[in-house]
């Protein structure tokens, strides 16, 4: 099956409805093993035009091939930031719970930089809106409007930006984190589950880097 393109066409309708801007935001290391969990944020203006060629969603891309389109993106996309949880915040708090601290810190960081967060509608993959819950502490007055979509990674170009972004910060991670942990083969498997990586537990154990709370598996321990 032919995968379409992301467009501009989801952001463009929501500049129409009155957004001031649009923020896109995607996470990834979601079901990893080890690690933090990541996520981008892209924010883009009613002037946005054009996009990197092969602009997708990362996961659909490989690793060279995100690695090349990263500095266009970052070019397309200059008022962006990729927040993040570690693994010990997702093993006390829960997933869903990083998921939301990372974004908050990505919006942070949006902030710091003059972005008038407030004023965006931010463009959250999926079905479920985890990222309001993580704002309710902040002012009624500033927090940004949040509108979920499925597919968003793969269908809006700001949404897919934020996905590259995230993957490469959080793969360049995992490769740095290997010469502190070696052994684990997450040059690899940037901290994801496979065979190889739970053998690797079970005859190194667990590093500081792993989710604990999510190595389940019998006689790892």
């Amino acid at each position: 099956m032919t995968v379409a393109d992301p467009t501009l066409e989801v952001e463009r309708e929501l500049f129409r409805g009155g957004a001031a801007l649009v923020i896109g935001v995607d996470e990834v290391g979601r079901g990893a093993i080890a690690g933090p969990v990541a996520v981008g944020l892209g924010a883009f203006w009613p002037d946005v035009a054009g996009m990197p060629a092969g602009l997708r969603d990362s996961k659909l891309l490989s690793e060279q091939k995100r690695e090349r389109l990263h500095p266009e993106v970052l070019a397309w996309a200059p008022h962006s930031a990729v927040g993040l949880a570690d693994n010990a915040e997702v093993d006390a708090r829960g997933i869903v719970a990083g998921l939301g601290l990372a974004a908050v810190r990505g919006l942070e960081q949006l902030l710091v930089s003059g972005v008038p967060v407030e004023a965006a509608v931010v463009v959250l993959d999926g079905s479920h809106d985890w990222l309001s819950p993580a704002l309710a502490e902040w002012p009624a007055s500033s927090r940004p409007h949040v509108v979920t979509r499925v597919k968003a990674d793969r269908d809006c170009a700001s949404v897919a930006a934020a996905s590259v972004l995230a993957k490469v910060h959080r793969d360049r991670l995992m490769i740095e984190a290997d010469a502190a942990h070696p052994g684990y083969d997450w040059p690899s498997n940037k901290g994801y589950a496979s065979a190889s990586h739970y053998e690797a537990i079970a005859r190194l154990g667990a590093s500081a880097l792993h989710r604990w709370s999510w190595l389940k598996q019998p006689g790892l321990f």
